[in-house]
């Protein structure tokens, strides 16, 4: 990694490997922190993200997920039944989900998508190709790909993959923490391995083949560890996680180890850096005044590991619990200074920002 300290007042544009804004604004009573209803094109003081804040913090687009909560009336403070303590030292997996309710939210959800695009202006898009996005960051225009994080309304016999790509869907991950048709994720526990089930079924198998020959990226945070070899065995294409962390600095299960650290460079690909505090801290703790000098620990860990070129941000913002110093998109400037303050040079701020991100999604998408 190139160490050059440089001084600079323009903001980093940073493309996100991860938020879960949707649900927010879907359905708003899911999270108490969200504090209800909000417009995306008008300013808020609730949840994380919002178009006028993040235009104010250099916040050019990202993996917008949908994702399927356990159970769709509750709040998420009820879907950890198993968890010992607030940080989850002991949770356990939630149960899989039915295939027709996990089609029918994730349909809902994605229309949420498509209206944003709709009534933005031009303000918002969701792309389908590496032109579209570059086009996107270097007019201003907020850029959405259209992710799904698990893979619950897939069906095994992928029928519901080849409608969704036809929509625009361009990024899956094969799990969440959870097992499903195709694959098991790993627990939100602390200490833990991610060497924690079974590897990916025959359909998980063939929904990588699939999902190489359309043009799928597929991203493997979320997935154990034997699904995360069975994926570098089988795919075609670079590996990514796209918002996850070190092992070695959090030793919980959502982390990736060394070795998997190491796959992912050696495949072209990225890992995204996760803002959850849970994933950054030594101890596991989802404490909110953790600075965010720990969340840095672990851009320097990847970039002198696997170098920067194989780095990016994965906020996860408005799906985890982020450091107060953070308090939400806004912060993200904070960040990038105490990157640029530790020695990051501005080339790799912006590989880390974007310029990654372009290589691999015109090395992964079919019509880039």
């Amino acid at each position: 990694m190139a160490k050059k300290k440089t001084e600079t007042a323009q903001p980093l544009k940073v493309f996100d490997g991860h938020n879960d804004v949707l649900l927010a604004l879907f359905q708003p009573e899911f999270e108490p922190s969200w504090g209800g209803a909000r417009n995306f094109f008008e300013r808020s003081e609730h949840g994380h993200l919002d178009l006028p804040r993040a235009q104010e913090a250099g916040f050019a687009g990202g993996f917008f997920a949908i994702w399927v909560p356990p159970d769709p009336t509750a709040r998420r403070a009820d879907l950890r039944p198993a968890a010992k303590s607030e940080d989850h030292h002991d949770a356990q997996l939630p149960p899989a989900l039915d295939y027709a309710s996990s089609l029918r939210y994730a349909m809902a959800v994605a229309g949420t998508l498509f209206r944003l695009e709709e009534e933005s202006h031009g303000k918002f898009k969701v792309v389908r190709d590496v032109g579209e996005l570059k086009s996107c960051i270097d007019k201003g225009v907020m850029a959405a790909i259209f992710h799904f994080e698990g893979a619950e309304m897939i069906d095994p016999q992928l029928n519901a993959l080849e409608v969704f790509y036809r929509a625009g869907l361009r990024s899956i991950g094969l799990a969440w923490s959870r097992p499903n048709a195709f694959c098991e994720g790993v627990p939100f526990r602390f200490p833990g391995d991610p060497d924690t089930g079974p590897g990916l079924t025959a359909a998980g198998k063939e929904l990588v083949k699939r999902c190489n020959e359309l043009g799928i990226m597929i991203d493997l945070s979320h997935l154990n560890e034997k699904g995360f070899w069975d994926v570098a065995e089988i795919s075609t294409a670079p590996l990514v996680a796209s918002h996850s962390n070190v092992h070695v600095l959090s030793a919980t299960p959502r982390n990736l180890t060394d070795r998997q650290l190491d796959a992912v460079r050696d495949s072209d690909g990225i890992v995204g850096v996760n803002f959850a505090v849970q994933f950054t801290r030594d101890d596991g703790k989802r404490d909110t005044s953790t600075p965010l000098a720990l969340l840095a620990r672990h851009f320097e860990y990847m970039c002198e590991r696997i170098g920067a070129d194989h780095v990016a941000f994965g906020s996860d913002f408005d799906g985890t619990t982020i450091s107060d110093e953070m308090g939400d998109v806004t912060g993200l400037p904070k960040l990038v200074q105490i990157l640029r303050d530790r020695g990051f040079s501005e080339a790799d701020l912006r590989k880390m920002g974007h310029e990654n991100w372009l290589r691999l999604l015109g090395k992964t998408w079919k019509h880039a």
